[in-house]
Order: structure tokens, then sequence, then C-alpha cells
């Protein structure tokens, strides 16, 4: 297996750690209220989390109820974080790839992964073990970067006037399917590339049900105080699915 553990670059870490603890981030702001939106009663409940990172959300789960959680994550400096800042009597962390869940055993009433599955090249074996590891009936929810923004070929996504205003979006590639090296952070981060149709096909063949889709933004209180934030306008950053599993 050739996954690439970019969050245990020592560059890589450092500057993710730092836009992460940043209270105006893409991914407090936008990311995280709409995962949570999506998320049933954890009370009683059995949670995976798929790329947990530094475990704040692992935390939260138990926090609300969850009977044991799990969380997973590729890189050790992630779960080194985890375990030292987010532990709970109920949660457990996992130094291990989700590219390969052949071999996890458990079972969970809800699978839940936060901007993880982009770096995996085989969704649709993904997609087959997690279906495994639910138990009937159970919930798979994630989010991913935006099909429109794993697209770019480039890092030049924005087009904009005399006066540095965004004016659109610059879309390219967008059925052109596979891997994607970007300059985020650090040069040649790998990312996959598939189009929204492709990442429904594979989930309805994996005999998911979808129970809802969310493309969300910022709201007009928050854009017009961040100006940065108004490109959403033209583009969302992620996109949501929660799953049911399916029967045969």
């Amino acid at each position: 297996m050739n996954d690439q553990n970019i969050y245990d670059d020592e560059q890589f870490f450092e500057g993710y750690r730092k836009l992460r603890n940043n209270p105006l981030s893409a991914n407090e702001i936008v990311e995280k209220p709409a995962l949570f939106s999506l998320c049933p009663d954890f009370n009683g409940k059995t949670v995976l989390d798929l790329g947990c990172g530094f475990g704040e959300n692992c935390q939260e789960f138990a926090r609300l109820g969850a009977k044991q959680v799990v969380g997973l994550d590729i890189s050790k400096k992630m779960i080194e974080v985890a375990s030292n800042e987010n532990l709970y009597s109920n949660v457990n962390y996992l130094n291990m790839s989700m590219s390969d869940l052949s071999s996890f055993e458990g079972k969970f009433d809800v699978v839940i992964s936060s901007l993880a599955v982009h770096y995996i090249k085989d969704f649709d074996k993904l997609l087959f073990e997690i279906h495994n590891l639910l138990e009937d009936d159970g919930l798979f929810i994630f989010s991913q970067e935006h099909p429109l923004t794993t697209a770019l070929l480039s890092n030049n996504y924005w087009s904009r006037d005399a006066n540095g205003n965004i004016t659109h979006y610059n879309l390219s590639g967008y059925s052109l399917e596979g891997e994607r090296r970007i300059n985020w952070l650090v040069d040649n981060v790998i990312k996959y590339h598939r189009t929204f149709s492709s990442i429904i096909n594979i989930l309805v063949n994996q005999r998911f049900i979808i129970e809802k889709v969310l493309e969300p933004i910022p709201d007009q209180n928050i854009m017009s105080k961040e100006s940065s934030y108004l490109k959403y306008n033209h583009k969302p950053d992620f996109l949501f699915i929660r799953l049911r599993k399916g029967s045969l």
C-alpha cells in the first residue's frame, strides 16, 4: 500500500494545525456545523470516525452520548495529538490507513468521515468495506472537498477584477477523473477527483441509500463580516452526503 501520509510531514502538519486553530477557518464556520447537522442522536450508538485527525469530533460524539467511539487516522502526529488532547473514557484511537479496512473488526451504528475520502484512490473499495462495518440500517456520513474543487489541474482557482475582487471560479478538467497533485501548505499533496455522478453511482452500487446531500455556504452575516467567504457565492468548498446501509 502506497498511501501518502502528508499529515506527518512536519511543515505540512504545523501549517495545518495553525489553520485548524483559526476560529474563522472554513472547518469551523462551514464544515463542522454542516457535518453535525447530518448526525443522528448518538445516545447509545457505536461510532467509527475515519480520518479522525485531532480527535475533536470523536470527543464530541462521546459527549453527545455515544457508547463507544473509535477514531482512526493514518497520521501518527494526528493520533498523538488526539490521544493527548481529546481523550475520553470511551474513545479509542488507532493509527492506521482507512484505504484498507478489510482486516478491521467490529460493527458500528454510525461511520463518519470528515474531509478524508478525497485522499482515497479506490473509493469503490472503501465503500464496500464501510458497508460491511455497519450494523443493519446503520449510517455513513461523510464530507469531502467539492468535486468542483478537486477537478482543477492547476492552482489557478479564481479570476479577479482590477481591484482584486473575485469575479468567477476557473473550473477546468472536471470530466477528467483521477489523481491530482496540488500545492496546499506544501507541494505535491495527492488527492483524487471524482465527478458528482461517479460519487453518487458508486454509493448506489455499493447498496447505500442516499438520505441527504448538502453543499453548504456561510450565512450572509458571516459573508458580510468576512469578505474572504464571498467566494462561496461562486462555488461551495464541501460536499456532504448522509447514507443509510441498504440490503442486497
